[in-house]
């Protein structure tokens, strides 16, 4: 039986319409894209575009932006002056159309050539939605020899508008407002925000000047970028370029489907190539599009193809070797495009993309011929890029092998099937107690493990002299099975920052599954190259773990001294001559013998029981000697390591088995 109208709540007076100020008001994100801090800087920019838009076209070449400290904004440009008298044409006062009606404004007949021939507010729904937003608005207007005064509250109007007599000649628009916390979440625009919006406006709008003023700090910052994308360019590249500024302008008409009108577009492409810096920015309409759309694909298509080309023509590829990717070439490509058009569609109202297909295909086509151009009148560059982005390749190809290395070599957990030859766990599970000790091969792994404390102390034997991980590339470490069973034993993961495989990154200190990693190695030259390669490994591989004070070297006697009484163990020279000071009557001294070769009672006393052993932390007390002492000693710096061991070898002589 069907419930009646009251039971449901649902019937024909359920549908409402929202009028007026609250079609923003209590829907802000269907305008702004966002009901938070991005909208209310989608509200803000809005404002700018309009006095952009008045500037683009000849009129004023300063725009003014101030931040207060209650958050209100103001922008002012000295532009004509928006139209705010009455409109015959459509029975209204202008500043009612532009201030409280959607969807109004001068920028809709685009192809006509009158007011706005590339728009940035196009939409025609800025003025009037950031309006409808904001706690107050207060609208000052120069044009035609007045001044005109507005003064909105909560989307209303109070007071009408009031018009007064000025000075002849004076021109320009002054909008101050408070965005509405009760509409944004969020109203604190933070001055970075501003920063980096004015920036790029001054980017892709060449000669014009913004001015920025911070009223929190008292500071003033001034963008001007006299030759545009070109002078920007040059100071992303900051002279880190290998191959010259580019810059491609052309204008052209089209569209997008043969029942659609036709429209105009200009386009500019600014690039070089670095091997420090990489950057793609595209702007349309002077907005700067975070994903791109139409140009992105214009520009993928057209540097793999023009590249692509050059390769096969000068035989560059191996045989059977796959084609290039744009991230090849992006690796090293320094682009900034700025494109107009009289007709725009933007995946939505926050313009972060747009979809206009004949400006992709007028751009990949446009692209294609200057680059081709390009590299037949510019030979050596062409080289340039072709081999880097080669290098690109190939380096993107090994990092994918490093990864399904990593995958496999490092994924499970240590069980009975997948088990690490030799190593011996210890019982406990909390990791907090648990300790692993690094020992020098398996004669050191049999006095260790009988040694040992099995409830916490673990041992992990290094057969031999491990891969030089400093020297060696990703691919060829994973192949190495000592260094990915230890890495599979310390559980982590690995930390390796590779642009071209993002997933290498694995690293993870939550997964450690130890609380000390204890590395302890024989007292000879040996031993201390094997302890100095297994540092660097960790250093290179897991350096968070030396970070966070992990590592450990254990201390291991140089000489025992056997009385009738006592025996004991020396660590050094100076220990050594102390304790035979203090010695009565005859002794036995002798040099230690190898880890493998002592006794359990002396492993647990000398090396494993935490009241009586030596450990040394290892930390980078300072990170870029760290680094720089180990990439000169480990590294491929082989000029540098002869002249370290010219300057200080002697002092290392007495530790070598040279007589």
């Amino acid at each position: 039986m069907a419930k009646n109208k009251k039971e449901n709540g649902y019937g024909n007076d359920s549908i409402s319409l929202l009028k007026g100020a609250d079609r923003v008001r209590l829907r802000p994100s269907v305008i702004f894209g966002s009901d938070g801090l991005s909208g209310c800087q989608h509200a803000f920019f809005e404002i700018l575009a309009n006095a952009i838009d008045e500037a683009r076209e000849g009129f004023g070449s300063r725009i003014e932006v101030t931040l207060f400290k209650d958050y209100s904004i103001m922008v002012r440009d000295y532009g004509r002056g928006i139209p705010l008298d009455y409109n015959e044409k459509e029975k209204r006062y202008n500043w009612e159309l532009v201030f409280c009606e959607l969807y109004a404004g001068g920028k809709y007949d685009n192809n006509s050539g009158e007011n706005y021939e590339f728009s940035l507010g196009l939409n025609g729904l800025g003025s009037c939605a950031t309006q409808y937003s904001s706690e107050y608005m207060d609208v000052t207007v120069y044009r035609d020899g007045y001044k005109y005064d507005l003064h909105f509250e909560k989307g209303n109007n109070v007071g009408g508008m009031k018009k007064e007599k000025c000075a002849p000649g004076y021109t320009g628009t002054i909008i101050k407002w408070k965005p509405d916390i009760e509409v944004f979440t969020d109203i604190r625009i933070p001055i970075s925000y501003f920063q980096d919006t004015l920036k790029k406006q001054a980017v892709v709008n060449a000669g014009l000047t913004f001015v920025l003023k911070d009223e929190f700090e008292n500071k003033t910052y001034e963008y001007c970028y006299e030759n545009g994308i070109i002078d920007y360019i040059r100071e992303i590249s900051d002279n880190k370029n290998f191959s010259s500024i580019q810059f491609f302008e052309t204008e052209t008409k089209g569209r997008d489907r043969e029942d659609k009108p036709e429209y105009k577009v200009k386009m500019q492409i600014g690039f070089c190539f670095s091997n420090e810096i990489n950057l793609l920015e595209y702007f349309h309409n002077s907005s700067f599009l975070e994903y791109g759309g139409a140009p992105d694909k214009a520009v993928k298509s057209a540097f793999v193809y023009a590249i692509d080309q050059y390769l096969k023509s000068e035989n560059k590829y191996n045989k059977n070797e796959k084609k290039i990717t744009f991230t090849d070439v992006q690796d090293s490509l320094i682009l900034v495009s700025n494109s107009f058009s009289t007709i725009t569609s933007y995946e939505n109202q926050t313009k972060k993309a747009i979809t206009n297909v004949f400006i992709q295909e007028a751009m990949t086509s446009f692209l294609k011929k200057q680059l081709e151009v390009y590299f037949i009148e510019n030979k050596d560059e062409a080289e340039r890029i072709a081999n880097q982005v080669l290098i690109n390749k190939r380096s993107r190809e090994k990092a994918e092998k490093t990864r399904i290395d990593i995958k496999k070599q490092l994924g499970g957990k240590i069980d009975v099937v997948n088990r690490v030859k030799k190593f011996v766990d210890c019982r406990t599970k909390d990791v907090s107690k648990r300790e692993l000790y690094i020992v020098e091969g398996d004669s050191a792994l049999g006095s260790c493990k009988m040694g040992r404390n099995a409830e916490f102390q673990a041992i992990m034997p290094v057969r031999g002299k491990i891969l030089n991980c400093l020297k060696a590339d990703d691919h060829k470490i994973f192949k190495s099975e000592i260094i990915t069973d230890l890495l599979k034993v310390l559980g982590c993961g690995v930390e390796l920052h590779n642009k071209h495989t993002k997933d290498l990154h694995t690293f993870d200190l939550n997964k450690l599954r130890w609380n000390k990693i204890i590395i302890c190695t024989d007292a000879d030259v040996d031993g201390y190259q094997i302890r100095t390669l297994i540092l660097t490994m960790l250093y290179r591989m897991v350096p968070t773990l030396i970070d966070k004070g992990k590592v450990y070297i254990a201390e291991t006697p140089l000489y025992e001294i056997r009385t009738k009484y006592k025996t004991y163990f020396a660590y050094n020279e100076a220990e050594k001559n102390r304790i035979l000071s203090q010695i009565k009557g005859n002794y036995t001294i002798q040099r230690s013998k190898g880890l493998g070769e002592n006794d359990p009672d002396m492993m647990w006393e000398t090396t494993m029981n935490p009241e009586t052993r030596r450990l040394i932390q290892v930390l980078p007390d300072d990170i870029e000697l760290t680094k720089q002492i180990f990439e000169m000693l480990l590294g491929d710096n082989l000029t540098e390591r002869k002249t370290y061991i010219s300057e200080y070898g002697h002092l290392y002589l007495d530790h070598t088995d040279i007589i």
